[in-house]
């Protein structure tokens, strides 16, 4: 608790040195933010043209795939992009773990917060194109920031593992991106659950990302609440909070041989 009550007391420092991480990201370049935009719209843009003009998917639910696509997926950029950046925040500003006055401890939280920037817009601009088709705002819709909340914690406590960890190895950095590949393709981000036998979906459902990929669908499409499903809303916090206690404890562990190593 005192850990993440110095995170709260640091607030605004998190706020400010994640907004200027955001803005050093893209400085220098003539597009500047488009750049952050651009790699997801392409993706987004070849798996609908792979999978609803190449293989002729049919509408989900009655609700347009590209729509069912994209409730999906942008939960996905966000969680991958912030793991990846989030795993190497260490590692990219080491000149500041021999910094006394410096809490190295706010690095992974910072570039969490800085890839939760983009999410956000990105988040208004799917909205946006939600209401286009016919599905306009409803009372589900506030539970989004249940869902940004809840990913921030999953991301944070991955990320202070894997950027303890990445210290000591840079194999660390290739096994994330290989389980983020694993973790795409198993996780119903551009399938249906359904085509799961029943007998084997509570193993998909044990992936902490499946609740936030459903979760994001089942407010922008379903219009389900999280707590009618109260079994996958305990499950995911039990194991985002063992992660997220798992990940100070072995920060704290580790902390002190940071610089032996740098």
């Amino acid at each position: 608790m005192s850990y993440l009550k110095s995170l709260y007391n640091d607030r605004n420092i998190i706020m400010q040195l994640a907004k200027n991480d955001f803005k050093v990201k893209y400085l220098g370049s003539y597009l500047g933010i488009f750049w952050a935009f651009m790699n997801p719209i392409i993706m987004i843009l070849i798996y609908w043209f792979v999978f609803q003009i190449g293989f002729r998917s049919m509408p989900i639910d009655d609700v347009p795939f590209i729509l069912w696509l994209i409730a999906g997926i942008i939960p996905w950029f966000f969680i991958s992009e912030a793991i990846a950046i989030g795993t190497n925040s260490i590692l990219d500003n080491s000149y500041l773990v021999k910094k006394v006055v410096f809490r190295v401890s706010l690095l992974p939280i910072i570039k969490t917060i800085s890839a939760l920037f983009i999410h956000i817009i990105f988040l208004l601009i799917v909205i946006v194109l939600f209401a286009i088709y016919g599905f306009g705002f409803s009372i589900y819709h506030i539970q989004i920031f249940y869902f940004l909340f809840a990913t921030v914690i999953l991301v944070y406590g991955v990320s202070l593992i894997t950027s303890s960890l990445a210290i000591f190895s840079k194999d660390v950095g290739q096994i994330v991106s290989v389980l983020l590949q694993f973790g795409f393709w198993l996780t119903p981000i551009f399938w249906s659950f359904q085509i799961v036998p029943l007998n084997l979906q509570f193993l998909f459902k044990l992936n902490p990302i499946y609740y936030i990929v459903e979760g994001y669908r089942n407010t922008l499409i379903y219009q389900k609440w999280f707590w009618e499903d109260p079994l996958l809303t305990i499950y995911f916090w039990l194991f985002t909070l063992t992660v997220l206690i798992f990940g100070v404890w072995i920060f704290k562990k580790l902390r002190p041989h940071f610089s032996d190593v740098l």
